[in-house]
């Protein structure tokens, strides 16, 4: 039996992904969020900067990390600076401070085009999903699992939540653009 609950599951993950993404771009706005993505190599392992410290914003244009072990401190700051987040940390002692700049116009649009490319990139992953569904419905119906009657309409459930979600992406590509462009 076809189940497209694992598919609109499937769509929503993929959602969730491009909303973390979309959330660790900088918009001139310190956000926690923004050092989400940035990985530092301590114990062995790629671990986030959240498990390395407690970060906080106490402004709208800082960015906190007070970093638990005094050892990893350096590992941090390296990371940062790595990133392609445009940051420069300043330490003290085992905190380290993090002046998030304004944008200039041209970063500004950069950042624009960047979003763009994610959303479309989030949009070529949801029609997978589609197709893969729709894949799985053909064959399905050719070894007579399923009626044409049935993969008709869940052909059409499948469209109808890649339609939505296509809807979903394109919002929040327009509201980060906005967010980005407000200064």
């Amino acid at each position: 039996m076809f189940d497209d609950i694992s598919y609109k599951s499937k769509m929503s993950k993929t959602i969730d992904v491009f909303s973390k993404e979309l959330n660790s771009l900088r918009t001139g706005r310190a956000n926690s969020s923004m050092l989400d993505l940035i990985k530092v190599n301590v114990y062995g392992q790629n671990m986030p900067i959240n498990q390395l410290g407690t970060i906080t914003t106490p402004e709208p244009r800082s960015i906190n990390i007070q970093v638990w072990d005094v050892n990893n401190v350096d590992l941090i700051d390296s990371a940062i600076k790595k990133s392609e987040l445009g940051l420069n940390p300043q330490i003290d002692g085992q905190l380290i401070r993090l002046p998030v700049p304004d944008l200039s116009e041209e970063r500004r649009l950069e950042l624009k085009k960047i979003v763009k490319s994610m959303g479309e990139k989030c949009k070529v992953s949801i029609r997978n999903i589609r197709r893969d569904g729709n894949d799985n419905l053909k064959k399905l119906l050719k070894s007579k699992e399923i009626s044409e009657d049935d993969e008709k309409k869940f052909e059409k459930t499948i469209q109808d939540y890649t339609d939505y979600n296509i809807k979903v992406i394109d919002d929040k590509v327009l509201l980060k653009e906005k967010e980005i462009m407000t200064i």
